[in-house]
């Protein structure tokens, strides 16, 4: 590691995530011990496939839920993620409009907005104890280009008719006073996220579906998903239905490999921050962070005063391969480092204490969907592109009401049902990737000067569809 990244002294690389290491790394459950047979038969126990199995037996306690998981609950993304429980939508409104139109678009960002308030709910009402704080998201802007795609965002956001989402700019008396970022000269503020520790999220799920009398069964991976069964080592479970949960781990699975593509997202911790850092740069309302970069970041306030930052390191590796157990390479944890540094230079005293990555799920269009196959009880629901915490409570709500035969505003929303074609064979998915990443980054140093958006960008964009 470069002598430039201050490193605690029980610093940590990997290791599934901080969340874990502040929460306690559980003992994974009992794995499947023979076949059996259910009525809903679920791969994956992150925030998907909990949520689906919650709402499930929460309707219909009479149905036999099964959940598969290879590690334990929460192994994957939705223990590892940024602790955003955001209603950004997980796809561009533009795409979902081509083929529903605009008034689908705007009751889709509705039920995401109410999903906030869903998990929120849920929490409080089983008992899960997630660290929650719902002060809103500050998007800032450090250059003139970043700052005129801030005001297109909010203008674009009006445009749709989407002014439920009191996006709105802030001045820079208000701006200053809710977060003091380095270099800032925009911001954006929404009501419309909340801060949560995402392992204890997904924990306090698993405690309270196996509770509902949800048979959740750890250390089994599924080799095959096929209609009305899943293939485990230790047996077969089948089921009327079976759905695929598996985010940025599907292309494991047989015959899908290319069907999304596993991006990797990585993620430091600071160890807790003196008061008088925090005096200096505000941020008492625990808002979400992130800017308007091209290599965007990602951060929170986490509950016991540190920060929690985030970004892409290696963005893909070749052949869709996960790195599993989470380990992050030393120049992203330094790139990490310096950006945080440069947004609050007040931190530079402090020191990392814990390094990870995890992989999200990415269509080739960027747009999440969920799925029901009624002739072969197959469904799915996934490639949420970074914004799963909430989209896979909503996702839950949807496969419910799918599963149920349900004639509900969800089943029509437009993400639901969505077909999207298979990304590119090697080496034309990793070339095209990693073009866009080392564009992006080409873009960002070059706007430093520029009052538009660098043309490099989108040129990114085009290659990649984003």
């Amino acid at each position: 590691m470069s002598t430039r990244v201050p490193l605690s002294a029980g610093f940590v690389n990997g290791d599934v995530s901080f969340w874990y290491r502040s929460s306690g790394v559980p003992a994974p459950g009992p794995r499947l011990e023979g076949s059996l047979s259910a009525d809903v038969v679920i791969v994956g126990a992150g925030y998907t496939g909990l949520w689906t199995a919650y709402y499930l037996k929460r309707s219909a306690p009479e149905l036999r839920v099964v959940v598969l998981e290879q590690e334990f609950a929460g192994f994957g993304a939705s223990g590892r993620n940024g602790g955003w429980l955001t209603g950004d939508l997980a796809g561009s409104h533009a795409r979902y409009a081509r083929t529903h139109g605009a008034d689908a678009v705007r009751a889709l960002q509705r039920e995401m907005f109410a999903s906030i308030d869903e998990v929120i709910d849920v929490c409080a009402k089983e008992g899960i104890d997630a660290d929650i704080v719902k002060g809103g998201v500050l998007t800032v802007a450090r250059n003139t280009a970043q700052a005129s795609r801030l005001r297109a965002h909010v203008s674009g956001l009006r445009a749709w008719g989407l002014e439920q989402a009191d996006l709105r700019l802030l001045p820079p008396e208000e701006r200053e006073a809710r977060l003091r970022v380095a270099g800032a000269v925009e911001a954006a503020w929404s009501p419309h996220c909340a801060r949560i520790q995402p392992a204890k999220l997904v924990q306090g799920l698993a405690r309270v579906v196996r509770e509902l009398g949800v048979e959740l069964y750890e250390q089994t991976p599924v080799t095959a998903i096929a209609p009305r069964r899943a293939v485990t080592p230790y047996g077969t479970v089948t089921g009327k239905f079976v759905i695929r949960a598996t985010e940025g781990f599907t292309p494991r699975l047989r015959g899908l490999r290319r069907q999304w593509l596993p991006m990797n997202s990585s993620m430091i911790v600071t160890e807790p921050l003196p008061e008088s850092f925090w005096e200096s740069v505000g941020w008492s309302g625990s808002e979400l962070l992130g800017d308007t970069a091209h290599y965007y970041m990602y951060a929170q306030r986490t509950a016991d005063g540190r920060i929690a930052f985030g970004g892409r390191g290696r963005p893909y590796l070749y052949g869709s391969r996960v790195d599993a157990r989470g380990h992050t390479h030393d120049w992203t944890v330094e790139a990490l480092w310096r950006l945080l540094v440069d947004f609050f230079p007040a931190a530079a005293s402090s020191s990392v204490a814990h390094a990870w990555s995890g992989v999200l799920g990415v269509p080739r269009d960027w747009c999440s969907t969920v799925h029901l196959d009624p002739a072969t009880g197959l469904g799915w629901a996934g490639g949420y592109t970074g914004h799963g915490v909430t989209t896979a409570n909503l996702a839950g709500r949807t496969l419910r009401d799918l599963i149920l035969g349900e004639d509900t505003e969800l089943v029509t929303l437009p993400w639901v049902g969505r077909k999207v074609r298979a990304w590119e064979p090697e080496p034309l998915r990793w070339l095209g990737v990693h073009s866009m990443y080392r564009l992006y980054r080409m873009a960002d140093a070059r706007e430093r000067t520029m009052r538009r958006t660098s043309v490099l960008a989108r040129f990114a964009d085009l290659i990649t569809g984003h």
